[in-house]
């Protein structure tokens, strides 16, 4: 299984970025996904997920209305495009395989820094 992460950046509260996550070894488009992050000094959050198919998100509360969770199964790829940004959204993004209550991190995850 390999995840790798991109599209973080530093960017001022109220911008967006969008985060991509290209996966492989694994069947992509049977496979949940979810986002989590990871600020400095704290543990694991849990951000977002989608089922196989996309027919189904879900959001944690923080993010909820700001982000938006999507993916591209012909190109094995997961995305995560956020608007509205906070200093509060800084932290390590790490795309997972997996449902959120299952999920396992492969990547080295993508650094989100918001901050004026």
């Amino acid at each position: 299984v390999q995840l790798v992460e991109s599209g973080g950046g530093m960017v001022q509260p109220g911008g967006s970025l969008r985060l991509s996550c290209a996966a492989s070894g694994f069947t992509f488009r049977r496979s949940d996904m979810t986002w989590v992050r990871q600020a400095p000094g704290k543990g694991p959050e849990w951000v977002s997920s989608i089922n196989a198919d996309a027919s189904r998100t879900s959001y944690a509360d923080s993010v909820k209305g700001r982000f938006t969770i999507s993916r591209d199964n012909a190109k094995s790829t997961l995305y995560l495009q956020m608007n509205s940004l906070k200093p509060e959204d800084t932290a390590l993004y790490y795309c997972a395989r997996g449902p959120r209550w299952n999920y396992s991190t492969g990547g080295q995850g993508t650094q989100v820094t918001v901050s004026s």
